[in-house]
């Protein structure tokens, strides 16, 4: 039986739910789960329903018909098929390999085609998981030639989420506004209040009491982007820098594979500079 998501935004009034599940209905679907939002800062209305025995061409004609009617964005996914996903990555491997982990032991709905890097020293790890693994050292002057490159395998792999998994490069306005809405990264939480390198080390120094990550869209606005995901855990004066590290790559890790699953679930809309999230 066809599992299929519809999720649909438009500017809020009354009869967007009645249009969507009339139009359901007449697909010949049932709804197994109907989640919906209406913000009140933005006057704008979200949904996300679930939908057993339709055929995807049939109700995306149904939803597309309802859309009409409300100026509104939407969208019809199988809900069985992983997320394409590309992963761009550095030195770092704490991210990386707990998303390879998690996707290799079924736990991400995602099909990662492939990994692009930096720098090569992840290689091996690509390679005891399987996934294709290119790098390319980026200088001023190599950076457009990599990014080109990106874009190309996003296109040519029909690839549908880019993971920004410790990837230290600023990723250009154009190629930013060519993976709007599907490029997630993940930083520490200390932004901006510790800036540059070491932040571990700047925050013991400063004796903070809790670090975390956040896992938010990728935008040119450096890390302002929505955010999707968010967590923290307690330290104290007794910590190491040493320790601070391990416990914030955990949480680092942690965030990113959370906001991954709810992208790939289709349980993130964007709302201007905020996210709806469906759970």
């Amino acid at each position: 039986m066809h599992q299929l998501v519809v999720t649909f935004d438009c500017p809020d009034r009354p009869g967007i739910v009645h249009a969507i599940t009339g139009g359901i209905v007449a697909a010949h679907g049932n709804i197994t789960e109907l989640q919906q939002f209406s913000s009140p800062d933005t006057g704008h209305f979200f949904t996300r329903v679930e939908v057993e025995g339709a055929q995807c061409d049939e109700l995306e004609r149904a939803v597309a018909s309802a859309a009409e009617g409300f100026g509104a964005r939407y969208r019809v996914d199988d809900a069985t098929r992983p997320a394409r996903t590309l992963i761009l990555a550095s030195k770092a491997g704490h991210a990386v390999n707990d998303l390879l982990f998690r996707w290799h032991a079924g736990d991400l709905p995602i099909d990662i085609v492939g990994i692009m890097a930096n720098h090569g020293v992840l290689a091996p790890m690509a390679e005891f998981y399987g996934v294709p693994f290119t790098h390319r050292t980026i200088t001023p002057e190599t950076k457009a030639e990599f990014e080109a490159e990106v874009r190309r395998v996003v296109e040519e792999e029909g690839v549908e989420l880019v993971v920004l998994a410790r990837y230290m490069q600023i990723l250009s306005p154009e190629l930013c506004e060519f993976l709007a809405g599907r490029a997630i990264n993940i930083h520490h939480s200390f932004l901006p209040g510790f800036k540059g390198a070491n932040p571990y080390r700047q925050a013991h120094t400063r004796g903070v009491k809790l670090i975390g990550a956040t896992a938010h869209f990728v935008t040119s606005d450096l890390d302002e982007g929505p955010i999707i995901e968010q967590n923290v855990t307690r330290v104290d004066h007794t910590m190491s820098v040493a320790k601070l590290v391990r416990k914030g790559q955990a949480q680092e890790s942690q965030t990113l594979a959370e906001a991954v699953h709810l992208f790939a679930e289709h349980r993130v809309l964007v709302d201007g500079d905020r996210t709806v999230i469906f759970r």
